[in-house]
């Protein structure tokens, strides 16, 4: 009835290609010969069930009843022409069905520690012709069974990567989205979570940042980013060892994606600079992650605990003269010459923006040549940025 030589080698193929277990599928054969047996001669309420022999290729087909009582079920009247019961609306029991039900006396003849609830399993006559409407039925079943331990496995598999840069291949562009082949299903790169100028053509391979799993009706998306801080830490990781081994340690990120970055970094041995771990002999490390970024400029500062020295740090390449904090607005007041305004400002006010992103306070920059504020003071007030979790969705673009 069964060629063997297909069906395994359909199991092999599902197992080795979608990482689908030999199992599930078995089950997904059993279920749909056991939905195709009952449609063809099952009885209403029957319970059928059917095991396959991957081995002889025969079926066995068998009907379980469920044991019950009076507690469970209403037993029908004895005289079949007499009026049923007037049924109590609270009565949850169901009806007595001879093909689905047992009761617990005759369930004790047959197995003798038998209780309620136990399911009784009888064989089924074995039939050779389902028809054609049952062979449909059961295709059906196998391929939502396929499906059902496709998208269990998919999850399996890249539940575990969320948080990991992934790679895939671009399939088609759509509204300003791109949607990325990952192989066993797709990727999506929304237009906010991509990088500001890059382009991208059908079939370029595209590396981008796996924040979420997401399940739908119509499968499993994951949601991927470029423009997310996190991208960058992983670029680092892959990059520095001392990053993958937690010897440095990235405290905070300020980005706009396409333009500027700027991280935070502290060594955990006095030994190793953290700064020069992520900058790599000649730049390699660093210039590697922003070839990876579109030119994307990283300044890359040493974290501190000292609060003044953190600013000061913060607004690098400019040189500051001091930096005064007032606690209570959250607010850092900073000296610098006045050759030195436009550099600590930044194009834009990019420079003092990330700044104060990074470090979490509200930032003034004043030249020294000015005895009070003037027009030309910028005030920062963003909020800090710091190493988002894999499920955030705000980003800085």
């Amino acid at each position: 009835m069964f060629d063997l030589k297909v069906i395994n080698s359909v199991l092999e193929q599902l197992e080795e290609e979608r990482g689908i277990p030999r199992e599930k599928i078995l089950e997904a054969i059993e279920a749909a010969l056991a939905t195709a047996y009952k449609k063809e001669y099952g009885k209403k309420g029957q319970i059928v069930r059917a095991k396959f022999d991957l081995n002889s290729g025969k079926a066995e087909f068998l009907q379980v009843k469920i044991v019950v009582d009076d507690t469970k079920v209403i037993m029908p009247p004895e005289d079949p022409e007499a009026e049923p019961e007037e049924r109590d609306p609270e009565d949850e029991r169901i009806f007595f069905n001879p093909e689905h039900h047992i009761l617990i006396d005759d369930a004790k003849k047959i197995k003798k520690d038998a209780v309620l609830d136990d399911e009784i399993v009888f064989p089924l006559e074995g039939k050779d012709d389902y028809g054609r409407i049952a062979a449909q039925t059961a295709k059906q079943v196998i391929m939502q069974k396929i499906r059902e331990a496709e998208k269990t496995s998919v999850m399996s598999e890249y539940g575990r990567r969320e948080g990991e840069i992934v790679t895939g291949t671009v399939q088609r562009l759509e509204r300003g989205n791109i949607f990325v082949d990952m192989g066993r299903t797709t990727g999506i790169l929304p237009f906010e979570e991509q990088i500001p100028g890059e382009r991208y053509r059908q079939g370029e391979r595209v590396r981008a940042y796996l924040y979420r799993v997401e399940e739908t009706p119509r499968g499993i998306f994951l949601k991927l980013s470029r423009s997310h801080p996190k991208f960058l830490e992983e670029l680092f990781k892959i990059e520095a060892p001392e990053i993958a081994n937690k010897t440095v340690e990235i405290k905070a990120v300020a980005r706009e994606a396409g333009s500027r970055t700027k991280i935070a970094v502290i060594s955990n041995d006095s030994h190793i600079d953290p700064v020069g771990s992520l900058v790599g002999q000649r730049g390699v490390r660093v210039s590697t992650v922003m070839s990876e970024l579109g030119g994307e400029k990283i300044d890359i500062i040493e974290w501190s605990a000292d609060q003044k020295k953190f600013v000061e740090d913060a607004l690098s390449p400019a040189e500051v003269i001091s930096v005064t904090l007032d606690e209570k607005e959250h607010k850092a007041k900073i000296m610098v010459a006045e050759d030195q305004q436009s550099l600590a400002i930044g194009k834009g006010g990019q420079n003092v923006r990330l700044a104060a992103k990074l470090t979490g306070w509200k930032i003034d920059i004043q030249s020294s040549g000015a005895e009070k504020k003037t027009d030309e003071e910028v005030v920062a007030t963003e909020t800090p940025t710091t190493p988002a979790s894999a499920d955030e969705s705000e980003k800085v673009n």
